[in-house]
């Protein structure tokens, strides 16, 4: 929903402040992000009126999707990621996906686990993928389901 575009550019803003789960790094200009953020195929999670997780399904014309996502880190660990995932699934599904793919990278061992959960597997690794704003070139793991 239009109103949603700001609050998941807050929370965007927030998990890129940590500086190691996504590959966005501050600063993060939340009116920029909130104008351009492409709400077809986002999905919240909202806990007191306020959203604290998202994903977001950017769906390919060769009919698979790339997901993103998110969640605030005091939510971490409580079934937000879960009940996040078990929604992109569905509802690509429902769109005819045949497809989900994603990068993690590889010391996110909560969010690994989280997509292996799902039945997400190994595709590949990109070799100093990443240059982070510390010079430093992070490795990223690529994973797939098959829907």
């Amino acid at each position: 929903m239009e109103e949603d575009r700001r609050p998941l550019a807050q929370l965007f803003a927030a998990v890129a402040e940590e500086r190691d789960g996504i590959a966005t790094e501050p600063p993060v200009d939340i009116e920029v992000w909130a104008a351009k953020w492409w709400l077809e195929g986002a999905l919240v999670a909202v806990a007191d009126g306020a959203i604290v997780g998202s994903i977001d399904v950017q769906v390919s014309r060769f009919g698979f999707g790339e997901i993103g996502m998110a969640v605030a880190r005091e939510w971490r660990g409580r079934g937000v990621g879960s009940a996040l995932l078990a929604a992109a699934i569905e509802w690509s599904r429902e769109r005819g996906l045949h497809k989900l793919s994603l990068s993690v990278f590889p010391h996110n061992d909560a969010g690994i686990a989280l997509y292996r959960k799902f039945g997400f597997v190994d595709e590949g690794r990109r070799v100093k993928h990443y240059r982070r704003a510390s010079g430093e070139l992070w490795d990223a793991l690529e994973m797939g389901l098959l829907l």
